[in-house]
């Protein structure tokens, strides 16, 4: 049986889970991250992606994170997101209204910083729209 640890999830409206885990799957900007007991310490930045919880239980739980960080060390990992809620509770409305009004950004006359940071985003926020689709 595997080892739990501590996780938490925050956003800047509420805690949403604090408690001792399995496992946790992270989208870090790297790459998707697994996150288990002893895992090495690391801090990554998030993007809008799932997060898969397996709790102690086994019961897996999904949340929504709009990006943010993680801490992880061998006994915790601590998500601080952006914006974050569960999958249940998630307004896909909302989503598809950030993704027009990103395209239509991008459209006007950005810089080619700043297009660049709106593309990357778009492309984030349109695969997450997939995922929950």
């Amino acid at each position: 049986m595997a080892q739990n640890f501590n996780f938490e999830l925050v956003s800047p409206e509420r805690l949403l889970i604090s408690e001792e885990v399995q496992q946790v799957v992270i989208s870090a900007t790297e790459g998707e991250m697994t996150v288990m007991a002893g895992h090495a310490p690391t801090m990554t930045t998030i993007k809008p992606g799932l997060v898969t919880v397996k709790r102690a239980s086994g019961e897996t739980v999904r949340f929504v994170v709009l990006g943010g960080f993680a801490d992880i060390t061998p006994e915790t990992c601590r998500l601080l997101a952006e914006s974050a809620s569960t999958v249940e509770d998630f307004d896909k409305a909302a989503l598809q209204r950030r993704i027009a009004e990103l395209r239509t950004e991008i459209d006007s006359n950005l810089d080619h910083e700043a297009r660049t940071k709106a593309e990357e985003f778009l492309g984030h926020l349109t695969t997450l729209n997939h995922v929950l689709s």
